[in-house]
């Protein structure tokens, strides 16, 4: 499996959809649809992450990766199949900024990997407040460009831990890149350096919150 890993990571930073296809084709033919998401896709975004974080290559490069994936998963495992990994609601949002691509990147990336989450899109601290307690959230993902926005999230942790007291924040974006401490400093309870960060942050979470 290591070398169709490798061979599929390839075609996927390569753009080349029509070979990424075929290789995931082929991994269904050993695997579960499950399986196949989770010992080829998600290894190959893994890869995928790391070479972005090592500047090996470019942020648009993981973003259609993401969206190649995203297309491929959802036609083995649409969103209502139980095999999908959403025993807890979660969801995403960019608070306050007006900049998406990181959101939408580990939005796809998350989906790919086989979790359903709301993408709430852009809100400030009191509609992200009053939507998740609505909702019923119990793992957000949060994603910030800018520092203020950034500082914004330790009221919003503050406010959620009241109302859903359960609830785990994840946190990512250029501030908690530049200072590895913020994270912690705004009341979140994990950050993430990657798309690949989040799912493995995330996976953890649900295994320790079923």
């Amino acid at each position: 499996m290591d070398e169709l890993i490798t061979r599929f990571r390839d075609a996927l930073v390569t753009l080349d959809r029509n070979h990424a296809e075929r290789l995931f084709q082929q991994a269904l033919a050993s695997h579960s649809p499950l399986a196949a998401v989770e010992q080829l896709v998600v290894p190959a975004l893994e890869l995928i992450g790391r070479d972005w974080h090592e500047g090996g290559i470019a942020l648009s490069q993981v973003y259609m990766s993401g969206r190649t994936c995203v297309e491929l998963v959802e036609r083995v495992l649409p969103p209502t199949d139980p095999d999908r990994k959403n025993p807890l609601r979660s969801a995403i949002v960019v608070l306050n900024d007006n900049h998406m691509l990181g959101k939408r990147i580990v939005y796809s990336v998350m989906r790919a990997s086989g979790h359903e989450l709301f993408d709430y899109g852009r809100l400030d601290v009191d509609r992200l407040v009053e939507r998740v307690s609505a909702d019923k959230i119990r793992v957000l993902l949060i994603s910030v460009l800018i520092l203020p926005s950034a500082l914004k999230i330790k009221e919003v942790c503050a406010r959620l831990k009241t109302a859903v007291p359960d609830i785990k924040i994840l946190v990512g974006g250029a501030p908690f890149l530049f200072d590895d401490q913020l994270w912690q400093e705004v009341g979140a309870d994990a950050m993430g350096h990657s798309a690949a960060d989040a799912v493995a942050i995330v996976d953890r979470w649900m295994g320790e919150m079923q």
